[in-house]
């Protein structure tokens, strides 16, 4: 019995023994703000916070890797506990929710056309990346619903998936799981910041459009009679409606593939009506918004591209202030276009339809006598946008009428040229200038900068040695003069300390290699001042760090201020677009007062991805007119209709009443029906 007693005794040392080991051993140190963090979550393990369960959120929201509010299943109780616990104050979330791509199902499709070119699916995605989002393809089988953690998601009557916005998180799991990316999610930053690529299906109208309008939908939209929705999808990309629905060249009608079969379909009067419909109703019908963020952007110029860059801006949550020389806002659309064409009310309506929106305008305010660059980044604005334009950009010359550069230590080709017969105008510079582009009055420019006592002149030009605009000696000559020329190169960034250029950034265009030129002076060889948006280095990580509190970009007047001009972004090309005076770049006007609007939603997209440190999107999946797409030649079942035409005004006076609408309610509707919806891989039922 004893015997017994013993043993077991032992066995329990020993095995008391081992745990004791094996608790020091396997010992796992569990971090109580974690585990804090992960009582708060609801557990729901849905995979919307982009990690495989709620512990391993809770564990990168205590690393900073997270937002407090990142849980898409819990509300904003749990979001204020986080926030509590990790001792952070919480900023509002934008919004996301899925929306699905199909209108009606296959049982409702009769039209077909023909594709061009190869006919096997496997051929196409090889050479043209096959037939892109099948927007009619919906299964119909629910996967997407089961996908769901949130009852969000249904099947309708027509087969086609129903979204309840309420109960959507934005989660992504139905847009992860879908076959056929039917489903996608979205929000006001996505679809203003959105550029179009070769994986998506869009139309030859909407491709043609310098603004990129969802045509198609916008048309649908009355044609169901839903104006409302039609302006809510115009004004996603397009801040001067109504202006625009009066002057724009449409070139998007001349890509309607109506035109195959007869006439193209009426899209820019079709703009018209419904925006003058807003017009009658004297009630202002606005795009959706982001939550408001602490970030102040200023902009240089008020007409169309500059007041298009603020009307971005502010959707993007920011707070823009547009910089105005003369008296009036508008620009080129305000002093140029004759009024039987363009009334000032319609201009006016448009314009206070972006003031609205929350973008403030200042009149009055001349760069380089009112403000500089670097003394509106002193006022804590985190970025600054310059759209002069190309007829008055020419007025900030240092010298005359005692304005300053309106880019610290930029000048233009024509005023140096100039500066050699007119004492007004004074071109100030260091031992070394860099000149951009300059052709066939490189060598002029070349000869005044050497007799004002230049020593070294760096010549960035674009173009290879064998296509030069000079001959061997000539080139010897500049050589002679202190002038080198880098070939196939482009200017990409702008660096300075307060009021002095230091130096730019170029790219070698075959290799991508990047150099930097130290310089306090740069010509450009073009007829505007480029545009540039302007931020101070690291402030997107410095701001990151401050928890989000508002700082002063420079803490007093006195310290020294690194500020940047970088470039916007363009589109792949046949020929490298990077650098500034390519051929996507504007070296006098925009063609158009379309294409200038698009250039300030570029602007406003460069601006917010500087502003947060976020990489912009990969350029060359972008979609351009020279991309490979499927295309269509012939078309089938589709009945031959005449376009309607607006009716002619009796007087020029009556060409000038703000409540022309153009067309009726009958005619429009008649000219939307007109529409083939393309796109699709069939045609719905007329």
């Amino acid at each position: 019995m004893l015997q017994s007693i013993l043993m077991m005794g032992g066995l329990g040392v020993a095995i008391g023994t081992a745990l004791v080991i094996a608790s020091k051993a396997f010992y796992v140190y569990e971090d109580p703000t974690v585990v804090a963090i992960d009582d708060c979550l609801p557990g729901a393990n849905c995979g919307g916070c982009g990690y495989p369960g709620c512990t391993p959120n809770a564990e990168a929201i205590a690393r900073g890797e997270q937002d407090v509010n990142s849980c898409v299943a819990a509300g904003e109780d749990v979001a204020l506990a986080i926030a509590e616990i990790m001792g952070v104050s919480m900023s509002e979330k934008e919004p996301e929710f899925a929306g699905p791509g199909c209108h009606y199902g296959n049982a409702d499709a009769e039209l077909n056309y023909i594709y061009k070119g190869v006919r096997d699916c496997r051929a196409a995605s090889m050479l043209m990346g096959g037939m892109k989002v099948c927007r009619i393809g919906c299964l119909g089988l629910g996967t997407c619903v089961t996908a769901c953690k949130f009852d969000a998601l249904s099947i309708g009557e027509d087969h086609l998936p129903k979204v309840d916005q309420e109960k959507c998180t934005g989660c992504g799991a139905c847009e992860a799981i879908c076959p056929k990316n039917i489903i996608r999610l979205t929000s006001p930053s996505r679809r203003i910041m959105r550029e179009y690529t070769k994986d998506e299906c869009t139309t030859p109208c909407q491709r043609a459009c310098p603004s990129g309008i969802d045509i198609k939908e916008y048309v649908r939209l009355i044609r169901e009679g839903d104006y409302h929705g039609s302006l809510q999808v115009i004004k996603e990309r397009m801040p001067f409606p109504t202006v625009i629905s009066r002057i724009c060249p449409a070139l998007c009608e001349f890509d309607c593939r109506r035109l195959i079969q007869d006439e193209s379909v009426g899209i820019n009067h079709l703009k018209r009506f419904v925006c003058d419909y807003e017009m009658n109703q004297d009630k202002r019908i606005q795009p959706y918004k982001a939550p408001a963020t602490d970030k102040k952007i200023a902009i240089i110029g008020g007409g169309v591209q500059g007041l298009a860059a603020g009307y971005f801006s502010a959707r993007l949550g920011h707070s823009p202030t547009v910089y105005e020389a003369s008296g009036e806002m508008g620009g080129i659309l305000r002093k140029a276009i004759a009024r039987e064409r363009l009334s000032m009310d319609v201009l006016d309506w448009d314009i206070q339809g972006i003031e609205d929106l929350g973008v403030e305008m200042k009149t009055h305010r001349r760069a380089g006598v009112n403000f500089t660059i670097p003394g509106l980044l002193r006022r804590n604005y985190d970025a600054v946008f310059t759209a002069t334009g190309g007829w008055d950009s020419r007025l900030a010359i240092s010298g005359v009428g005692g304005a300053e550069n309106t880019i610290p230590g930029t000048y233009l080709l024509i005023d140096l040229l100039r500066s050699k017969d007119d004492a007004n105008i004074t071109i100030e510079h260091g031992d070394t200038v860099v000149i951009a582009g300059g052709g066939i009055r490189l060598p002029d420019a070349v000869e005044i900068l050497k007799s004002s006592g230049t020593k070294k002149v760096v010549v960035i030009s674009r173009k290879p040695p064998e296509d030069s605009s000079f001959d061997q000696a000539t080139i010897d000559a500049m050589a002679k003069a202190g002038a080198t020329i880098q070939y196939n190169t482009g200017i990409t960034k702008l660096m300075g300390e307060d009021d002095t250029l230091t130096a730019i950034e170029y790219v070698d265009l075959d290799s991508g290699e990047r150099h930097i030129i130290e310089t306090d002076t740069l010509v450009i060889g073009s007829g505007r001042f480029p545009e540039l948006a302007f931020v101070v280095p690291g402030a997107a990580d410095a701001a990151a760090e401050e928890d989000g509190e508002e700082t002063a970009v420079v803490d007093s007047v006195d310290s020294t201020l690194a500020w940047e001009g970088v470039e916007l972004q363009k589109k792949p090309d046949l020929i490298n677009p990077l650098g500034l005076l390519s051929n996507q770049d504007v070296i006098s006007e925009y063609s158009s007062a379309v294409a200038a609007i698009n250039g300030g939603r570029r602007a406003a997209t460069l601006i917010h991805h500087l502003m947060y440190g976020i990489e912009l999107p990969d350029p060359q999946r972008m979609i351009t007119p020279k991309s490979v797409v499927q295309n269509v030649n012939t078309l089938t079942q589709v009945v031959p209709s005449p376009r309607n035409i607006l009716e002619i005004a009796k007087s020029r006076e009556e060409r000038k009443d703000r409540f022309s609408t153009g067309f009726s309610s009958q005619a429009a509707n008649e000219e939307s029906h007109r529409c083939l919806r393309c796109g699709l891989v069939c045609y719905e039922k007329a």
